[in-house]
């Protein structure tokens, strides 16, 4: 069985003449990109009541747009809505898709 690097990358081919547009990398896109792989994704609030403000949720993101993403938890399907000003970082359990880096 081969192990996978939890640091390594897939990027897809934005080659030109291509049909996939090419995108910026703001989290958001990189969110949608890695659409239904499983991760544990990690929220902090400000204004929360002491002791509860942090949340950690293992899912996959079913959606994501400029200020929030749609998460689904793995163990009973409750989806969450959260802004993403609240979004802190995710860890992701397989290989990433990103941008092509172009110099």
């Amino acid at each position: 069985m081969q192990q996978m690097n939890p640091t390594a990358v897939t990027m897809p081919t934005n080659m030109p003449g291509s049909s996939m547009p090419r995108e910026e990398s703001y989290i958001e896109n990189i969110l949608r990109l890695n659409r239904g792989k499983p991760g544990t994704f990690y929220f902090s609030f400000d204004n929360a009541v002491a002791g509860s403000n942090t949340r950690a949720v293992r899912g996959v993101v079913e959606a994501a747009g400029r200020d929030h993403v749609i998460l689904r938890d793995l163990k009973n399907n409750h989806r969450f809505l959260f802004p993403m000003i609240y979004f802190d970082y995710a860890e992701f359990d397989e290989e990433l898709s990103y941008f092509t880096q172009t110099p």
